[in-house]
This record gives structure tokens, sequence and C-alpha cells, in this order.
């Protein structure tokens, strides 16, 4: 139910949300939006699924690898991001796809970001069995970075709640 693939289209469209965000809050700087729009286009040209194990630890710190490609958890309340609350969108910190944004984001009182809802087609579900019970994990759609685990004990409109890994997440003000 919670499992879909993104098309290429999507994943374009996925990056030009994040560009467009981005060059919203830095109008005026011609610098600095041509230096976003070549990141982005490098984001875009990356082969998410074939980078090695230590192509990604030279991009992540030693947290972020542990969560992002080895499905660590990060403490609870340990993320400045579980008190973030401005306008803008959560990208996944792998690979910058937005994932979700503000008006999807409330207190679950759980010590993570936790969201109702995700940006359509940004996530993918598996089974996690590592605890006893059986749970849902979500990933990012375009680089598989491991964000968290999802619940049926959120909020209306879904009834679900995304419970994510701060550390895997990177807040772009709008």
């Amino acid at each position: 139910m919670l499992t879909k693939s993104l098309t290429r289209r999507q994943l374009s469209l996925g990056g030009a949300a994040a560009l467009a965000l981005t060059a919203c809050s830095q109008a005026g700087n011609a610098d600095t939006l041509q230096e976003t729009a070549m990141s982005d286009k490098k984001m875009s040209d990356t082969d998410w699924a074939n980078l090695t194990e230590a192509e990604w630890q030279t991009r992540l710190s030693a947290q972020e690898f542990n969560v992002l490609r080895k499905e660590g958890t990060e403490r609870p309340w340990s993320s400045p991001l579980n008190d973030e609350k401005r306008a803008g969108i959560f990208v996944c910190n792998g690979c910058k796809l937005p994932l979700f944004t503000n008006e999807m984001k409330f207190d679950s009182g759980t010590g993570w970001p936790s969201f109702f809802n995700a940006i359509d087609g940004a996530v993918e579900t598996k089974v996690d069995r590592k605890l006893f019970v059986a749970r849902t994990e979500y990933h990012c759609a375009r680089c598989g970075g491991h964000q968290g685990h999802v619940f049926n004990d959120g909020p209306e409109p879904t009834g679900l709640r995304y419970c994510n890994n701060g550390v895997a997440l990177e807040f772009i003000e709008a």
C-alpha cells in the first residue's frame, strides 16, 4: 500500500522542487543560484543505486552513514529537526530528494521528527523483522537511504506516523 516507485520524470520534478525552494530563499544572488543549479545537476546525474559503501562514507558523516546506509537509529530528542516549525521541505540527507513538507509534520511526542504523510512517490517501504514484531521500514525512493519506520497511530487525515531519524533529513527553508 505504501510502496511506490519513482519515474525519472518524478525524480527530476523532485530535484526541481528543491532547486525552486532554494532559489526562492536566495533570490538576488546570481552566483549562489548558479552554484545551486550546478549542484542540482550533479545530484541528478549520480547513479544512486550503484554507489559503493566507500563512496557513501566519503559523502556522509559516521552517524549519517550508520542511519542511512546501515539502517541505524539515532537517539530520541537528539535532532534539532524535531522542533523545526518553519515553512519549507525536508529532503533526504543522502541525495536531497524532497520527502516531506512542513505541513505534513506534527509533534508525536516520540522524540523523532514525525510526519503524517510523505510527498507522493518519495519513499518506498519494506518489512523490517529486526525486532520481535514486524515493522514497516521506509527509505528514500531515489538513493535507498533508511529514514525510519511508519506506524498506524498518526493523526488524520492519514492515520500514519512516519517516524524519521533527524540525521537522515536536511531541512530547506522556504
